[in-house]
């Protein structure tokens, strides 16, 4: 691909449709240059960063998939131990084995997401040389390979597993009592997959978003904050671990999280039907909750077609407005398919814990879900992007500094709340009048239908934003710089509209596999009014702030090891470079030292001739604050030519290594791994010693105040973040005007809007997202030993030992 060589910055603020910039084919805007050789020096590029971030990824990715194949050996062992010991051993095999194939699968679902973006990444960034709309089609097409591939898989494998336990349980679909070979207890052994699943996607989520945000954070305190760098800056030694790290965190990360989600919500709604005796006893009816998402990915699929053939990406206010009418499209086709999935394998009536439930009121519940996810992800768009006021606000607040843009970042976040909450608040309301809580887990079912589509657009997003990165790394034309940043921008909400939709599903999940817990232990009519569940309530609604507390600050420790290391690296490279020693080398009119210089001239002339003839201190005054902040910006300016000219003498001098890059990867990965241990102890043990020690009534009370705090906070925390990313994306593209003056780049506005997109990183990155796995894994885990608690009559062993 032939590529134009940039010869000003100055281009970097045009429109990117304009007469000069939007050619399919690259053609040098300084004449005097060797397009050849220019297009061979960004290919080599191109292909030497794309390569860092592949191993760095490969790297994270094996030396925490061994920390994973520790913890299912000794975890398993635990299932396999408890379970057969308390229970059966049939059911501790069969959990133990269903546990790690779920941890396999979403291993592998993962390693796929992460490997089809570190291949994707480069394509997007040459395919945006050639236009917005060839750009959007290489990142949209990846994430929807990303998407299938994982709903896919979630789906053959947990069938597989079912054929499989259908040979070994010989009783099951004829006996739905919980003897050693009926349809419950092979329904809860399955249960273990989505245990799995939500193991690896806590330490997926939580390992690398802790990785993603330490380098990111660190990369723009050492870069941007520091040095004065723009963002991708080749220099900054953090940058290939930012891009790694969008990698690990946003799309492997993510991928585990959501086949963690699907896993669970499938295997309650399973653990809820078998309980049934009209549906235990009948293959078809009890694959209901298979069928609705495989109903939901055939929607998906016919919904792709309307981005990439349809109507696809013109010119950039398309891009938007594209992966937004794909959530709307997949929940229309996904609608009429829920109820012919309902009418044609239900039967028309059957009693679940005590309620008959037609099906026609199973496929409301499975809608009322869909719908909420939905309006969910609107809500969300409507406080993260900037096309918006909520956004627009907090990105003028930028004008009194960064203390105002925290103060309505967070405003934002807690408004942003309110909505979502209400909806869910109704499915569940639906969900339970209609069908008790199989209710609740249809609704689950719903949020997860288009899953496939939510994951395509919220992989697009980290996509295109590598993609920037690399167009910057690589030195290629601005023009594709801004075209990427316009993919990113929208990218950036729709992985909010992704994250909101994760929760509202975590949410959901949770609540419908504590159901399932509640009816395998027998507490249906649970009485919250009691010593034991009032203090379940208050500590569950304290762990995710626990948790939240412990994951922030393993993202500012690793951050600031990251710092000092890529200060300690810029400053070797200061002192061991001889500067001096290129004398007449240095070329400094090449890179627009005498426009600067007459510019400066000019402003302090005025500034002469001003303070000579202003008769009012105030207006004087102003005009030296104005007259400060042109200086500044002259200053960056200068500072760039000199550097400029210095790597043109002396490449060598500025040039980051990739054992430079190396060092701050290692970095985040050591501090990440570590750091991910901590926090996901307390939630995999928090529901063993409430359910063992305190009783199963106090775990209820635990799980539901886990809930109650943890969906709110989450949903807070991510959109919050993703409200100050897209302020300063906001101020950054020149969007923002105070007193008819445009304050872009390099500007107090925009460093104010730094500040709080670097606070936010690890909010809608690290801590928000990972309370889903929260809500999720302690439910599941309660659920996986619910037969191995003390009975609700007898409390638990603390409880028998202190007589209450």
């Amino acid at each position: 691909v032939k590529f134009e060589k940039q010869s000003s910055r100055g281009q970097e603020y045009g429109e990117i449709d304009g007469k000069d910039e939007n050619k399919s084919e690259g053609v040098a805007i300084n004449k005097d240059d060797d397009d050849d050789a220019d297009t061979k020096e960004i290919n080599e590029k191109l292909v030497r960063i794309s390569g860092l971030i592949t191993k760095g990824a490969n790297a994270f990715l094996f030396t925490e998939y061994m920390y994973m194949v520790a913890f299912m050996i000794v975890f398993g062992l635990i299932v396999l131990f408890v379970l057969g010991g308390v229970r059966n051993w049939t059911t501790g095999i069969g959990t133990c084995v269903s546990f790690l194939v779920g941890c396999i699968t979403s291993i592998i679902s993962g390693f796929i997401g992460m490997r089809i973006a570190v291949f994707s990444n480069s394509r997007t960034a040459v395919k945006s040389n050639e236009s917005i709309g060839a750009g959007f089609d290489a990142a949209f097409k990846a994430g929807s390979v990303m998407g299938f591939a994982l709903v896919s898989i979630a789906i053959l494998v947990l069938m597989i597993l079912v054929e499989i336990y259908k040979k070994l349980f010989f009783s099951a679909y004829q006996d739905n009592s919980d003897s050693e070979s009926g349809t419950v207890t092979m329904y809860e052994c399955i249960a273990g997959y989505g245990l799995g699943g939500s193991s690896i996607a806590m330490f997926g989520r939580v390992g690398g978003g802790i990785y993603t945000k330490a380098a990111d954070v660190g990369a723009d305190l050492a870069g941007k904050v520091d040095q004065g760098w723009d963002e991708d800056d080749p220099r900054n030694p953090a940058v290939i671990a930012d891009n790694v790290g969008d990698n690990v965190g946003d799309i492997a990360g993510m991928g585990a999280d959501l086949f963690g989600s699907f896993a669970e919500a499938t295997c309650a709604a399973l653990v809820l039907c078998a309980q049934s005796e009209d549906l235990s006893t009948h293959f078809t009816s009890m694959s209901f909750p298979i069928l609705v998402a495989v109903g939901g990915l055939f929607a998906c699929f016919l919904t792709s077609f309307f981005a990439t053939h349809i109507s696809p990406v013109k010119v950039e206010d398309d891009v938007e407005t594209v992966l937004k009418m794909q959530l709307l499209y997949s929940t229309l086709i996904a609608t009429p398919i829920v109820f012919g999935i309902a009418g044609g394998f239900l039967p028309y009536s059957f009693d679940i814990t005590g309620k008959t439930v037609h099906w026609y009121e199973a496929a409301i519940c499975v809608c009322a879900g869909l719908w909420a996810g939905l309006i969910i992800g609107f809500i969300t768009e409507y406080y993260t992007s900037f096309s918006y006021r909520p956004t627009q606000q907090v990105a003028e607040s930028s004008v009194t500094g960064p203390a105002t843009v925290i103060i309505y970042g967070l405003a934002l976040g807690y408004k942003s709340a309110i909505i979502p909450i209400f909806c869910l608040a109704i499915v569940i309301f639906t969900g339970y009048s209609l069908a008790r809580m199989f209710g609740i887990a249809c609704g689950a079912l719903g949020i997860l239908m288009t899953l496939a589509t939510g994951l395509t657009i919220d992989a697009y997003g980290p996509i295109t934003d590598n993609a920037g990165g690399i167009a910057e790394m690589t030195g290629m034309p601005k023009y594709v710089r801004k075209r990427t940043d316009k993919l990113d921008a929208a990218g950036n909400t729709t992985a909010a509209i992704g994250k909101g939709f994760a929760i509202g599903s975590a949410a959901l999940v949770s609540l419908a596999l504590f159901g399932a817990f509640a009816d395998t232990v027998g507490i249906n009519e649970l009485k919250l009014i009691g010593g034991w569940q009032f203090a379940g309530l208050v500590v569950g609604a304290m762990i995710p702030y626990w948790f939240f507390a412990m994951t922030m600050e393993s993202v500012g420790m690793a951050a600031n090891a990251m710092v000092l290391e890529v200060r300690r690296q810029v400053g070797e490279k200061r002192r061991n470079s001889n500067y001096n020693a290129l004398g007449d080398q240095l070329d400094f009119k090449r890179f627009g030292y005498v426009d600067i210089q007459t510019q400066v001239a000019r402003i302090l002339d005025n500034a002469k001739d001003e303070a000579k003839d202003s008769k009012d201190p105030k207006v004087l005054s102003e005009r030296l604050t104005e007259l400060t902040k042109q200086l500044k910006n002259s200053s960056e300016d200068l500072e760039e030519v000199y550097g400029k000219a210095v790597g043109a003498a002396d490449p060598e001098a500025l040039e980051t290594s990739d054992e430079d890059y190396a060092k701050c990867i290692k970095i985040a990965t050591d501090a990440s791994l570590k750091e991910m241990i901590a926090p996901g102890a307390l939630v995999l043990l928090t529901p063993l010693i409430v359910g063992f020690l305190f009783g199963v009534k106090m775990l209820a009370g635990v799980l539901l105040g886990a809930l109650a705090s943890g969906v709110s906070m989450a949903i807070s925390a991510s959109n919050t973040g993703g409200a100050w990313d897209n302020a300063k994306k906001y101020v950054g593209a020149g969007k923002l005007t105070i007193d008819g003056k445009v304050r872009g780049k390099k500007t107090d506005e925009h460093n104010a809007t730094i500040i709080g997109d670097t606070v936010g990183d690890p909010l809608k990155d690290t801590s928000g997202p990972a309370l889903n796995i929260v809500m999720k894994l302690m439910a599941i885990v309660s659920l996986v030993f619910a037969r191995a608690f003390p009975s609700p009559d007898d409390g638990g062993y603390l409880q028998q030992m202190v007589g209450q």
